[in-house]
């Protein structure tokens, strides 16, 4: 389709940002609004409120300053002005002409050598005047003014935005296909397609302006709402598809109880009963098993699993357990072997990393392929093609969501074989709305109850200057025979090729100059940078400013902890090392072990009571949460402690707060979600997170919620209140949304 404004070079930049059809531009929709109807004047504003400006250019100036130049434009009304101030902006140079009318929106701070209020790079717009023509005036003057984030370079800037999306508009007057059936419109009160889409772009005179702004006029709930309709929709359809496959029907007999009973090392708390009773009533049904198993960190998720496991091997079928991690398979390898060795059918069980040597690997595969191998337990290595099982019955996949979605299924696809049960298994406690969209098409179990013996672990949170204070508490500690876990954002004093440099990014409060501007990086490179503060503050030399985990080993053995047993562990060492000291740390042989966030999943040492995390301000809330899950797990009072720098952020004082606050792994998920938002909730794109253009998980839950239960009820009832017109529009609408734009799975 032919879009005015829109030649050859234009839509090649466009599809640069994702924006390939006219559809997806129209669903690019406006950041933010200016109320450019009823302008606030200068004399009403306060410090520290962010606020849209609308007045006259009085003047400007380059200034040349140390840290680079500073451009300053003074703007005015009547007799009050406003100075607006942005860093290495050289560019602005020549910009701005006394007379022009400009809108600026920023951040109000006051002055300090005057009384008046100033902003510091704040965006800015040039407004038309006498001699713009008329259609420009009518699309930014004396009306609410969309204001969208720029698509790239000089030209396609909000105004050009504005422009293009108007004419697109006019031109697909009354020639948009409605893609929801009418009576579920009518149902929750939403506008049609056609209508949504125009009020949001220009919104009609007498929207509420606060609306506007929390993206909850009915024109932006009906848009939201569509988005998520369709991704519930693909998920209803999937699991209904995967309840007509033809799975195991597993017996669970006395023989298969017996089996459960002879292996559990405590009495289960009502929790495991109640997921493994869930689980167990999967794997009776002959449609395969698609479940999730969330719990807090200690909540008991392995030995659930475990269980699972034994009823597939007990009704002669295999077992694998799938994990991130080379530690984190090996120490379920460990843990598995020695719970089983009470069991009187002592099944055989099998480790396969990616780190055993070639002979030992031939070894295993041969025992997994020939069905000697009951228990299988290993990496990515388990989806390799050479890997082939006899009689595979069960799939565990521990925190799944390090491993993408698509490989979630690689194991289950074996040729001329009913399809295995899947259990999905996570540490991180996900909030329900998250676990809605990225395990919609999964069931859910929930262990919410610590097992017995587990005592409440004391968090403290102590300034730097009072670390001799927390190494004589650390001596204390071991001098009664435990052990500690000291952790450090960093492996080395550099910023360069350290994978552990995962935290999430705070702005710092306060104002300074930026850096000077940076040399032209790839994408990537820049959102590395994004969310490493460490990288950003790192120094010219490449000296981070942090701590590091091996700058810190070696003052601590010959300093404040000489005369301990000390271990190192951190990413860069190959896994045979790794291996080798965490098996000496849970033996007790090390009794403080230093470390990166290699450890933050699954390490488990009873006999470990201290945590200690250094530049714990730097850390995002799951993995603050996820480390101190470390310790607490004997009957020993343990303690976490995470010691700051001179300067905490206002969001890192919050995550602070709340770790002493609360050990509830849902509650701190859930403030994660809000702060973060569910991109780096898991720190990674390849979580299987939709990609969505105008949801979000945060704010629109009530929506997300609707969109699950009118999804189901349209599948339920194959749409039966709508026109076979209607549902052969839907039934489109998900094809394409699903193949085109998720990519997650095919839609019939």
């Amino acid at each position: 389709m032919y879009v005015r404004g829109v030649g050859p070079r234009v839509a090649e930049m466009l599809a640069a940002k994702g924006i390939q059809t006219a559809e997806d531009l129209l669903y690019h929709l406006p950041f933010r609004y200016e109320d450019r109807q009823n302008p606030r004047s200068l004399d009403e504003l306060k410090p520290g409120e962010t606020a849209s400006v609308i007045a006259e250019v009085r003047g400007s100036a380059l200034l040349r300053t140390r840290g680079g130049p500073l451009f300053e434009l003074t703007i005015g009304q009547g007799r009050f002005a406003m100075k607006c101030v942005w860093f290495h902006a050289g560019y602005l140079e020549g910009k701005f002409h006394a007379g022009q009318t400009v809108a600026v929106y920023g951040r109000l701070e006051q002055s300090r050598s005057s009384r008046n209020l100033k902003m510091i790079q704040p965006q800015f717009e040039v407004l038309p005047d006498a001699s713009d023509d008329a259609e420009t005036r009518l699309l930014e003057v004396g009306r609410i003014t969309p204001v969208y984030e720029s698509l790239g370079g000089n030209k396609l800037t909000s105004r050009w935005q504005r422009k293009v999306i108007f004419h697109l508009l006019e031109q697909m007057s009354g020639r948009m296909d409605e893609c929801l059936p009418r009576p579920l419109l009518e149902r929750l009160s939403l506008p049609d397609r056609e209508t949504a889409l125009r009020q949001v772009h220009f919104p009609p005179e007498g929207t509420p302006f606060a609306q506007l702004q929390s993206w909850s006029t009915p024109a932006h709930r009906r848009l939201i709402f569509e988005e998520l309709f369709f991704l519930e929709l693909g998920l209803e359809l999937k699991r209904r598809r995967m309840k007509d496959r033809t799975g195991i029907a597993f017996a669970t007999n006395d023989k298969v109880r017996e089996a459960i009973r002879e292996v559990l090392p405590f009495h289960p708390t009502a929790a495991q009963k109640r997921a493994l009773g869930e689980i167990v009533a999967d794997m009776r049904q002959p449609a395969p098993m698609r479940r999730l198993l969330q719990g807090d960190v200690g909540s008991g998720k392995t030995i659930v699993a475990l269980q699972a496991m034994l009823v597939a091997i007990a009704n002669g079928y295999q077992a694998a357990l799938m994990a991130p991690t080379e530690i984190l398979a090996t120490q379920h390898f460990l843990a598995a072997r020695k719970l089983l060795e009470r069991s009187s059918h002592k099944p055989r069980v099998v480790l396969l990393t990616g780190s055993l040597d070639d002979d030992r690997k031939r070894a295993n595969r041969g025992q997994i392929n020939r069905g000697e191998a009951q228990l299988v337990i290993g990496t990515h290595a388990l989806i390799e093609e050479k890997v082939e099982f006899d009689r595979l019955g069960l799939v565990v996949v521990d925190e799944q969501h390090r491993f993408g979605v698509l490989q979630r299924f690689k194991l289950m696809k074996k040729p001329g074989q009913a399809e295995p049960d899947v259990l999905v298994m996570t540490a991180t406690p996900i909030p329900r709305t998250l676990a809605l969209s990225l395990y919609g098409d999964l069931d859910l179990s929930v262990l919410d109850e610590l097992p017995p013996g587990r005592t409440p672990i004391v968090t403290r949170r102590v300034p730097d200057e009072r670390a001799d204070d927390v190494w004589d508490f650390v001596r204390k500690q071991v001098g009664q025979g435990r052990q500690a876990y000291i952790v450090y954002p960093v492996i080395e004093g550099t910023k360069d090729d350290q994978p552990e440099l995962d935290f999430s990014h705070d702005p710092e409060d306060g104002v300074a100059a930026p850096p000077p501007p940076r040399k032209k990086t790839s994408r990537k490179a820049r959102t590395a940078e994004l969310f490493n503060p460490a990288a950003q503050e790192a120094s010219p030399n490449g000296k981070s400013g942090l701590k590091s985990a091996v700058d810190m080993y070696e003052k601590l053995r010959t300093g404040p902890l000489s005369g301990l047993r000390l271990g190192l562990l951190h990413g860069r060492m190959d896994a045979d090392d790794k291996e080798v000291t965490m098996r000496r740390f849970h033996r007790g042989e090390i009794q403080v072990l230093v470390a990166t966030t290699v450890i933050e999943v699954g390490v488990d040492v009873p006999n470990a009571t201290v945590m200690v995390v250094e530049h714990a301000e730097r850390f995002g809330l799951a993995q603050l949460h996820q480390l101190r899950g470390r310790v607490g797990r004997g009957a020993a009072k343990s303690y976490c402690i995470l010691m700051t720098g001179p300067r905490v952020s206002p969001i890192g004082e919050e995550r602070l707060n709340a770790m002493v606050r609360t050990q509830n792994g849902f509650e701190l998920a859930e403030l994660d979600l809000e702060m973060r938002g569910p991109g780096e909730f898991f720190g990674t794109r390849q979580a299987g997170i939709p990609e969505f253009r105008v949801a979000s998980l945060v704010r629109d839950r009530q929506l997300l919620e609707a969109a699950k239960q009118e999804a189901a009820r349209f599948v339920a009832d194959a749409g039966a209140e709508a026109t076979e017109a209607e549902r052969a529009r839907v039934r489109a609408q998900l094809k394409e949304t699903w193949q085109r734009r998720y990519g997650l799975v095919e839609a019939g």
